[in-house]
Order: structure tokens, then sequence, then C-alpha cells
């Protein structure tokens, strides 16, 4: 036969469970999370359409206005979805400087294989 005990973990008090929650924040409505996912999904068409489109002669213009559109999806992925706007504001700096710097990286690169001219 074998000899089985139990441990009991103890249960936290009410207290404790009650200040855990306060310390949060109200998170948006799911509602909120689906515009925000329509929004995404509208420029990413757009991106899309505008990499595509034949018609027009988007010129120069194509890389710099595909650019300012993934800036735009990264600012709203990174404030709703990752809950910076709810975070301290040096989360929110710190992914705005990785921006920048990934930008600058992806301009300077375009730059020196001399793809603007």
């Amino acid at each position: 036969m074998s000899d089985t005990t139990t441990t009991e973990h103890p249960e936290p008090e009410a207290d404790e469970a009650v200040e855990h929650h306060d310390e949060g924040h109200a998170h948006p409505s799911d509602w909120a999370y689906v515009k925000i996912a329509v929004v995404l999904a509208a420029i990413t068409a757009l991106e899309v359409f505008t990499y595509f489109e034949t018609v027009l002669d988007w010129g120069v213009a194509l890389v710099p206005s595909l650019i300012f559109m993934m800036i735009v999806k990264f600012y709203l992925v990174a404030t709703w979805f990752m809950h910076l706007r709810f975070d301290s504001k040096l989360f929110g700096r710190m992914f705005t400087a990785g921006l920048i710097l990934a930008v600058g990286v992806y301009l300077v690169t375009l730059t020196v294989f001399e793809f603007w001219v």
C-alpha cells in the first residue's frame, strides 16, 4: 500500500486578491479591439493595393507611402494589442527608438543600393 499525503496550499486572503486587481488598468472593450483589427486590415489591404496597382504610377512615392503605413500599423499594434498605452512611458519610448532605428537602417540600406535613383 502506498501512503499518499496531500499538501495543502494556503489560499490567498480575499484582501490580497482584491489588491492585486486594483493595481491593473481598465482594459478597453472587445469592440475596441475589433475596430482596431478592422483598421489594421484596411491598412494592410491598402498596402497590398498600393504595391500591386499597376494603373497608378507611384514612382518615388511608393516606398515612402509603404513605410508610412508600416509605421501607423506598428503604432496601433504596439499601443493597443501590446497595451503600451497603459504601461510606463519608458516602454513606449523604447519601442519608438527601435522603430526609428529600424526605419533609419532601412532607408540607409535603400540609399546604399541606389534604390532611389
